[in-house]
């Protein structure tokens, strides 16, 4: 599923278990690590989620999108490392630094206190990136390919243990471990012709497939280990050098978010931390952004309802450069834009709904079955077989950000304009025909409203496109298409009610409606967009919170509930703000800044009934979403200063 809800291209029979009669609430106790609990890492170009108890459960090297080599997320036998005090697994307390990505974790044990800093740091770029090259011009920054751990002992004494067992390949494939050199300070892993380095001041032994040390550490003493797969698998010596590094990733992340335009304002933190989240999912040698950090983390628990969201959804691409350029992240929108424009269309010019973060255009969809998945929810997939799926609102995404980013930089690049032509002429050609709809809907084609909307969003867009670029002629052709894919959707995609349906046989509503609002399809004093987005508010909602559609009134060609969408829950604030229920929208915003993560991350989904969150974690569209509902909340406020 993408950021908006894409689903695979199979259907494997399911493998897990039935889930329970009654729903397992967030503090009941599991094998499994709550999603929600998870420390996020990044240096741009992969990441890593980190459990309470200071053990990694996840990390892909040396990208996004390549085989784990720490899976336990996905299975308890699929690699993991842990550093912290020995038989004490509930830290004290849990916190980024603040303007980072560095996670900082305070630890008592009955004998003393301890710190312990994790990071995947980065650092001045010293040479050419040879183990993740760049399409895009290298900054003066870049990650070090390196995992670096750090402890320090403020209080007393504290006995500390590394264990790392990294899984190769999504955990089919157990390291063998070499002890590098005569002193225990260096161990190489390697299985699948990939070796990995781990570097550390304290004494290492290997134990079959793992390596294990422990040691004691007195106030003010300090220890480090470091993870690399760095050219030359070059890791930090020492403990000076360790904290080197995470001190240049600080100045990195801090640097980064003073460019950030963040209003003085009281949500000013979720802005902060949904900025740092949405550029630690960016690869910095292309540009994208990935839709999320993991794969297969369920939407419905022990479900199958699980995808693969390491990739970058077209659809997404209009929220992502509204958010950066609102932030004034120019330069980060631009190197969007620009991944964007190097993409390779289909035949008919048009693009792909999804592409990998390289640009590479088959995503083939496999699924692991040696893996349990998480807390039982199979298949895990890899790769997602939604890529080849026609999706006619990529069209309207793909024009939007075009026009965003051309009123922004004030010019229409040469090359985007192939970008403007093909997607028009496909929207002309296919708006009257049936789709799967933006979630992939595995029943019968249907002429879904979100479809036939977002078709009025590209010709809408690229009649404006055309008068920027001066050629009147295709800026009459398509402002007339769009005007009567608009006549269109008013006749035949509105009830009784004067309410925009799911799609034109049915009376059922969908939150994918909500886009009207926000792509300025009605105005917002128009009866019928409020009485949409009203009618979303009452009557699809569980708790307050948004679902996409009631399961029950949908083939979607899958079996099992799934929670509240909680990027439809911000589009509902943004279109409650748009209506001018102010109010409502502040009222929402502030719940749904409640339910964010202890560390003020997001998940794909909200289930209210248990407050879990569900889905893949971080979820960029989460956060895209909050930032965007954020600011006409913000806007609103400003002008309404200005007024008094």
């Amino acid at each position: 599923m993408s950021a908006t809800g894409e689903k695979g291209g199979t259907t494997p029979e399911r493998a897990g278990a039935e889930p329970d009669a009654r729903p397992q609430s967030a503090a009941a106790p599991s094998p499994f690590t709550p999603i929600a609990d998870y420390a996020f890492l990044s240096n741009c170009h992969t990441g890593a989620l980190v459990a309470p108890d200071g053990t990694i459960d996840w990390l892909c090297v040396p990208r996004f999108d390549s085989p784990s080599v720490f899976g336990a997320l996905l299975d308890p036998q699929a690699g993991n490392f842990r550093l912290g005090p020995f038989g004490i697994n509930v830290p004290n307390a849990r916190a980024y630094e603040p303007g980072t990505n560095t996670l900082v974790t305070t630890w008592h044990a009955p004998s003393g206190w301890a710190i312990v800093r994790d990071a995947l740091t980065i650092g001045p770029r010293e040479r050419e990136d040879t183990i993740t090259p760049h399409t895009r011009p290298p900054a003066d920054d870049d990650a070090d390919h390196l995992l670096v751990r750090t402890v320090t002992c403020i209080d007393g004494t504290m006995e500390i243990e590394l264990v790392c067992e990294p899984v190769f390949d999504y955990g089919s494939m157990a390291a063998g471990w070499t002890l590098v050199g005569d002193d225990r300070h260096a161990a190489d892993a390697t299985a699948n012709g990939q070796t990995i380095r781990l570097r550390t001041d304290m004494a290492m032994g290997v134990e079959a497939s793992r390596v294990r040390a422990r040691h004691t550490l007195r106030e003010g003493d300090r220890l480090y280990c470091a993870m690399s797969w760095a050219e030359g698998l070059t890791a930090p010596e020492d403990v000076a050098e360790a904290e080197a590094r995470l001190e240049a990733t600080t100045r990195f992340w801090r640097a980064w978010m003073g460019r950030a335009r963040i209003p003085d304002h009281r949500w000013r933190g979720a802005l902060q931390r949904s900025a740092l989240t949405i550029k630690g999912l960016t690869y910095m040698p292309t540009g994208a952004t990935v839709a999320a950090l993991t794969t297969s983390l369920p939407e419905t628990p022990r479900g199958e309802r699980n995808w693969d969201y390491r990739y970058t959804w077209i659809r997404d691409t209009t929220f992502t450069l509204q958010a950066l350029h609102w932030m004034n992240l120019d330069w980060e929108a631009d190197e969007f834009m620009q991944f964007v424009a190097d993409l390779e269309p289909n035949t008919d010019g048009s693009l792909q709904i999804m592409y990998g973060i390289d640009g590479r255009r088959d995503l083939t969809e496999t699924t692991r079955d040696d893996l349990t998945g998480y807390d039982g929810a199979r298949p895990v997939r890899i790769g997602n077989g939604a890529f080849d799926q026609r999706q006619n609102d990529v069209f309207g995404a793909a024009l939007d950000s075009i026009l965003l980013h051309t009123r922004r930089s004030q010019r229409l690049p040469r090359r985007l304009w192939p970008l403007v032509q093909a997607p028009a002429e496909c929207a002309t050609k296919i708006w009257r025909e049936p789709d799967q709809g933006i979630w992939e809907a595995r029943g019968a084609p249907q002429h879904y409203v979100s479809s036939k909307l977002m078709c009025w969003v590209a010709l809408d867009r690229a009649a404006k496109l055309a008068g920027i670029a001066g050629d009147s002629e295709r800026e009459a052709t398509w402002a007339a298409v769009a005007e009567e894919i608009r006549e269109d959707i008013l006749e035949h995609g509105t009830d009784e009610r004067g309410v925009l349906r799911q799609h034109y046989a049915t009376e059922s509503l969908d939150a994918s409606t909500l886009l009207a609002a926000l792509f300025g399809f009605l105005p917002g004093d128009d009866e019928r967009l409020r009485n949409t987005v009203l009618a979303i508010a009452d009557d699809l909602t569980e708790h307050g919170f948004v679902l996409r559609y009631r399961t029950e009134e949908t083939d979607d060609g899958l079996s099992g509930k799934e929670g509240t969408f909680l990027i439809r829950s911000f589009w509902l604030v943004s279109a409650l703000a748009i209506i001018g229920e102010m109010q409502r929208a502040r009222d929402l915003m502030e719940r749904l800044l409640r339910e964010a993560s202890p560390l003020g991350l997001y998940a794909e989904e909200f289930d209210a009934d248990t407050s879990r969150h569900l889905g893949n974690f971080p979820q960029a569209f989460s956060h895209l979403a909050l930032i965007e509902a954020a600011a006409r909340i913000i806007l609103a406020e400003r002008l309404q200063e200005i007024t008094q």
